[in-house]
């Protein structure tokens, strides 16, 4: 039986991962994770792919916000919007939605790690963005993820591409939320709907893969050779996108634990 053996979240959308032993798990995903995003004034996104450096970046989860650090930067506590703070209309691939502003400070702070001006937001619960709906129930929403609310990935997956690789890689070059053990690799490529603890989940489709999968999450620099997107080009290819590790639905709530075993339903 496979078996969960690491949580991460990113709180803030491309920031450094953080490894949990367990996590709540709401509809949106895991509790904490990418509730905020980076923004450029026009309120088109930021993310990894363009900008490495947001990997070095430590979101921690606090009583009331984030606590801030990164590469040559002070520490800062950010405060969770209040009621009724300023809005900004954001573009995330296709959707626009309307996320509530962090305030100037944590503007500053990011504008002046990045070297450009950039904002950031927050997913409160006045936001609305539907999951794509030829994957999901009208319900169903997502914060600041690409598409999903979760991603799963097998370690057995990344050891098989590693087989392949000349440079071993982490799972950690792949961002997901959820990686599990003790299954073939790429069996999650046939999983559809699961159970792990008292938590229910619905595996709806495979995740592309662009360069951010070619980002060094130790070093925020991209690898030169185009590695492991390279690679799996070659073998992970499907109606010319490269495919690795699932996009997940939440269906019913609850605690994941690290140690959970991951039970088949369908």
């Amino acid at each position: 039986m496979p078996v969960l053996t690491q949580l991460f979240i990113h709180p803030i959308k491309s920031t450094r991962g953080l490894p949990l032993t367990q996590a709540t798990v709401e509809p949106l995903g895991l509790e904490n994770d990418r509730r905020w995003m980076l923004v450029r004034p026009d309120g088109s996104f930021i993310t990894g792919r363009e900008s490495p450096a947001l990997v070095l970046v430590s979101a921690i989860p606090s009583e009331g916000g984030l606590r801030l650090s990164a590469p040559n930067q002070p520490e800062l506590q950010v405060a969770v919007p209040p009621e009724g703070a300023e809005r900004l209309n954001v573009k995330i691939w296709g959707d626009q939605c309307s996320a509530a502003r962090a305030g100037e400070t944590a503007d500053r702070w990011f504008s002046q790690y990045l070297g450009e001006s950039v904002q950031l937001v927050y997913r409160d619960s006045r936001m609305d963005r539907p999951v794509d709906p030829k994957y999901a129930r009208p319900e169903d929403q997502v914060a600041f993820p690409d598409a999903f609310p979760l991603l799963l990935l097998s370690r057995g997956s990344v050891e098989e591409l590693n087989r392949r690789l000349n440079r071993p890689i982490t799972v950690e070059h792949f961002r997901p939320n959820l990686v599990v053990e003790g299954c073939e690799p790429f069996a999650e490529d046939s999983w559809k709907r699961l159970r792990v603890g008292n938590v229910e989940l619905e595996v709806v489709k495979p995740c592309s893969r662009c360069v951010f999968t070619t980002v060094d999450p130790l070093t925020g620099t991209k690898a030169k050779d185009g590695e492991p997107l390279r690679t799996l080009a070659f073998f992970r290819r499907q109606e010319g996108k490269v495919m690795f590790g699932q996009n997940v639905l939440v269906r019913r709530p609850g605690t994941l634990r690290v140690g959970d075993p991951i039970e088949l339903l369908g």
